[in-house]
């Protein structure tokens, strides 16, 4: 036998050898755990759903699912090095649009949102809530713009963030409006949710989870919410939509990613795992206890998604860092 042949013939039965191995791994994963990074700090929404999913795909798969916490740069530090880890599926990020849509439009120079991940599967989100001081006698939206009308300094509203979710929807809403809105950042639902409390400011634009229970107690008005139709808790709050403003429809949406070139077999068994356990009862009572919607769509038409909101937000992130500068 030639020596060129006895050469191809090996490296054919080598790389049987390599794809019979590829194919046995998947079918055999998950035979150890997988780690799940949250590219936040501890007990934000991220953080919430991170560990709701992954209880719920421990007990699907039969499997140890471990979150880890990885904070830094609005996601995108556990987000980058989820990206350079091995596409084996062992190790999975909590994506979403703060952290593979706004925050890589802002700062493209960190990893491409789409071609640096493997996108699996949606996993739901809070929709953002306007949310009044309850103090300053604003109950409705029309009474915003009334309390606009009658103020000469403006507005002083508080987000989450620069360049967060609630910060463009701020500024989309007061272009539109013709408001004169003073945007003060936070670092967090939370630090603005207690300005808000002690009338430090009269306005936030933050997720509904994050105000939800100031609001419950009296001392915030939810004024509107940028779901697609109205909060099942809030029947009397309209959406955005219906107050003549569509373009602010959304949610603050988390979901599950990996590694670019991750096997097909697993991110199909990932998605089909995520989308049952999304509609059991105990995990729909837990997204509704937190004020949250998912959406039901398999892997390939979720990467769309996520190419669509990138599109969809970029002018907004590219104008608002233009007031900046």
């Amino acid at each position: 036998m030639p020596q060129r042949r006895r050469a191809i013939l090996r490296l054919a039965a080598g790389a049987a050898v390599t794809a019979s191995f590829g194919v046995r791994a998947q079918a055999e994963w998950p035979s150890r755990p997988v780690r799940i990074v949250v590219p936040y700090a501890p007990g934000g929404s991220s953080d919430t759903l991170g560990r709701m999913i992954a209880k719920h795909l421990g007990e699907s798969l039969k499997q140890t699912f471990v979150v880890e916490n990885r904070a830094g740069a609005a996601g995108m530090v556990g987000s980058q090095h989820v990206a350079r880890s091995a596409p084996d599926g062992y190790t999975l990020v909590v994506s979403g649009i703060a952290s593979h849509v706004l925050a890589p439009v802002a700062n493209p120079t960190m990893f491409d949102p789409v071609k640096d991940f493997t996108h699996i599967a949606m996993l739901g989100g809070p929709p953002l809530g306007m949310v009044f001081n309850a103090q300053r006698g604003v109950n409705d939206f029309k009474g915003f713009l009334a309390f606009a009308a009658a103020s000469a300094q403006g507005v002083s509203w508080g987000s989450p963030g620069q360049g967060s979710h609630g910060h463009l929807t701020g500024e989309m809403l007061r272009d539109a409006t013709k408001v004169n809105m003073v945007h003060i950042s936070y670092s967090g639902g939370a630090p603005a949710v207690n300005d808000l409390v002690a009338n430090q400011i009269p306005m936030g634009v933050m997720t509904l989870s994050s105000a939800n229970a100031q609001v419950d107690a009296g001392k915030l008005r939810l004024l509107a919410v940028s779901s697609s139709r109205r909060v099942a808790a809030y029947p009397n709050t309209p959406t955005f939509a219906e107050l003549g403003h569509p373009q602010l429809t959304g949610t603050t949406w988390f979901s599950l990613s990996g590694p670019p070139g991750m096997p097909a077999a697993v991110v199909a068994r990932l998605n089909d795992a995520v989308r049952k356990g999304l509609q059991t009862s105990a995990l729909l009572k837990q997204l509704a206890a937190e004020s949250m919607e998912t959406m039901d769509l398999d892997a390939p038409a979720f990467t769309q998604y996520v190419v669509d909101e990138i599109a969809r937000w970029s002018p907004a992130v590219k104008l608002v860092n233009s007031r900046r500068s």
